[in-house]
């Protein structure tokens, strides 16, 4: 049976400037079933889902339901949750995480204050702390919404969970259901396609080196589509790997064209071209849909146009 996966690998759609945008994650784990929109179609109270949709839009907050790997019954579970939160900004990454019985507190949160970094809000409002393990893998497993994430990411998960991957979570919605396995790192905020247990445990563990892998790379989730793909593209051009040393610093234009500067914490700077073109031919965007042509993220040029080293 031909899925929306088959034809997306088939036709080799490029994977670079496809990530979710959110500068900040906020992550609450709801165990259970969760419904095609999980924030309001889950055990989570609806009232609650629907405040916090409402509460963090336009704050650079996005809201993401998650629950362990494995079976989940069909059942209310009132036990202390689990809840993250990471900023995926270089130069301010970072993830603090607590446990909650009620989910209601969340509300009280200044999502403005963490979109743009500040974790103040959710360490005094929740008692949140540093989150000191293992880096999060969050697998997208909705199947409600797409069934490939179901088919394809639950299988993940579970892999990865039983091999002794620590931080292994479903979560609901990382968008692009054509190249699910879909898989978001935390707190780097990049987002993974296609993905396979081994390349993701290859990258956890460049991760933890303070390493970025650009194989499978959808892009990070803390820059538009168009400064993904740009990002990328740099470090694909200079073999440069470490995480945290390229920043996106203005994207001007708007579609089908944009200018995009990158800068290097050394000082250099490379002005990238990224265009936006019709992915063709016409595809499934998920499964079930009609066939369409999502927009695609093309690197024109890269140019660097500073090499100014800071100063020791």
């Amino acid at each position: 049976m031909s899925t929306c996966t088959t034809a997306s690998r088939h036709l080799d759609e490029p994977l670079a400037g496809t990530s979710t945008t959110a500068r900040t994650w906020l992550l609450l784990e709801q165990p259970g079933p969760w419904g095609a929109n999980a924030l309001t179609a889950s055990h989570l109270d609806p009232a609650v889902g629907h405040a916090l949709e409402a509460a963090t839009e336009d704050t650079g907050v996005r809201v993401a339901l998650i629950r362990r790997p494995g079976r989940h019954a069909d059942c209310h579970d009132a036990r202390a949750r689990h809840v993250y939160a990471a900023h995926t900004v270089p130069g301010n990454m970072w993830l603090h995480s607590t446990t909650t019985a009620d989910p209601e507190q969340l509300l009280d949160l200044d999502f403005t204050a963490l979109g743009m970094g500040d974790p103040h809000t959710f360490d005094t409002g929740l008692r949140g702390r540093p989150h000191t393990g293992d880096p999060l893998a969050l697998v997208c497993t909705n199947g409600k919404r797409d069934r490939c994430c179901a088919l394809l990411g639950r299988p993940l998960a579970a892999e990865l969970a039983s091999s002794g991957v620590e931080g292994v979570w479903e979560v609901t919605h990382l968008g692009g259901h054509r190249f699910s396995p879909t898989l978001l790192v935390l707190p780097s905020g990049y987002a993974y396609g296609r993905a396979e247990a081994h390349h993701v445990k290859g990258v956890l563990q460049a991760v933890r080196e303070g390493r970025v892998v650009t194989e499978g790379c959808r892009g990070s989730s803390a820059w538009e589509r168009p400064g993904q793909a740009a990002e990328l593209a740099v470090r694909t051009a200079t073999g440069e790997d470490r995480a945290g040393t390229l920043t996106v610093v203005t994207t001007r234009g708007a579609a089908p064209r944009w200018e995009v500067t990158v800068a290097h914490a050394d000082g250099r700077q490379w002005q990238v071209t990224v265009a936006q073109s019709a992915s063709l031919p016409p595809r499934p965007e998920s499964c079930g849909s009609p066939l369409g042509s999502p927009a695609r993220m093309d690197v024109v040029s890269i140019q660097e146009v500073s090499a100014t080293p800071l100063a020791s």
